[in-house]
């Protein structure tokens, strides 16, 4: 019984389920060893560890069935209450049963303890879906990356990992975790070092007041290892949302570019006005002016004529990621380009001033 407890505390494991686990293996090392197919069950103590096994049979007027049958004349015998139709218990512990069945009943204990460590690993798990979690890695195969979280390993998989990231034996990593789920090996923990959820979780460890939820993530767009940007707001007007991201002298935002292997990270002020938002998230280009269409969440942006190169960014980037941060299609044009068009009256033209914005990170 001391053992069970112990056995318990160690795997973090109920002692019911263990004892559940034993009557379940003593039920199946009575039906092997002694030849039973009858239905029988088995009774343990929870405070003495003494066990007894019942055969369990219906009570019927006429038995045509031994095994799982009784007549009613047997059993008023026991008890002259019965009727036909009632379920009757027998006990039929066998006096040298303890020996013979403890080595037919260590497997399935074994197994029962299995599924249920695999159980509880898989519930402290899938309570932690959306975090992000540090382990070491332990190896890599066919471009999958296995690191061990001390009570079970996760799968980085390949399309999971920052492009040009490399792994090796040891290494400690951040991961954010996006799925868990029941194989037959147990449960498996997927994570990811290319989703957005992990720069957001990286900011929140990193910066106390959006942590506390004074500074909020609006919304972040990411190109993993390359650039990102995020918008932050402020729920306390005293506090300066983009300052707080970025911290005395740069160091957090620092620290979540070096966590992400120097990968360039744009901090932008969500703003209610679209227009002033998306003006905002072209950062670091400076915006003339932006038109936009309501309903179809479309807008037309002016920027200087030097700035257009800046503004779209190398590849489209930068123009790519304010689109998927702001949830708007943006139209981008020079000074000189947009004077040579006609206005679009479905749009409204709104002036505007770039707010402060940070960008952290080195070509």
């Amino acid at each position: 019984m001391d053992a069970f407890q112990a056995l318990g505390k160690e795997r973090g494991i109920a002692p019911e389920v263990i004892f559940d686990a034993v009557e379940a293996a003593l039920v199946s090392a009575y039906k092997r060893n002694f030849n039973s197919a009858q239905n029988v069950r088995v009774e343990m103590d929870r405070a003495t560890g003494q066990f007894h096994v019942f055969a369990v049979k219906t009570i019927v007027e006429e038995v045509t069935d031994p095994v799982a049958e009784i007549s009613i004349a047997e059993a008023r015998e026991i008890n002259a209450v019965y009727e036909p139709g009632d379920i009757i218990e027998i006990e039929v512990t066998p006096a040298n049963f303890g020996r013979i069945a403890a080595q037919t009943a260590k497997q399935v204990v074994v197994q029962r303890i299995r599924e249920a460590e695999r159980g509880v690993i898989f519930d402290e798990f899938s309570d932690r879906e959306g975090e992000i979690l540090t382990g070491i890695v332990q190896r890599v195969e066919a471009g999958n990356v296995f690191v061990n979280l001390g009570k079970t390993e996760a799968v980085l998989p390949a399309t999971e990992q920052i492009p040009g990231e490399s792994y090796s034996y040891n290494d400690r990593v951040k991961a954010y975790v996006i799925e868990v789920k029941k194989t037959v090996k147990g449960p498996q923990v997927l994570v990811s070092r290319t989703h957005p959820g992990l720069l957001k979780r990286l900011f929140e460890l990193e910066v106390p007041e959006i942590h506390d939820g004074t500074v909020e993530i609006r919304s972040v767009a990411r190109e993993p290892g390359m650039r990102s940007k995020i918008a932050v707001m402020s729920n306390d007007e005293s506090v300066d949302p983009v300052g707080s991201s970025v911290g005395p002298r740069g160091l957090r935002v620092q620290a979540v570019v070096d966590e992400l292997r120097d990968e360039k990270i744009d901090i932008v002020k969500w703003n209610e006005d679209p227009a002033k938002y998306i003006a905002n998230a072209l950062s670091p280009a400076k915006v003339v002016s932006v038109a936009i269409h309501e309903e179809a969440k479309e807008s037309r942006v002016v920027v200087p004529d030097y700035q257009l190169s800046l503004a779209i960014g190398k590849e489209g980037q930068n123009a790519r990621l304010a689109a998927k941060l702001t949830g708007w299609k943006i139209d981008i044009k020079s000074e000189s380009q947009a004077a040579e068009e006609e206005p679009d009256t479905h749009m409204n033209v709104v002036e505007v001033t770039g707010e402060e914005a940070f960008t952290a990170g080195t070509d």
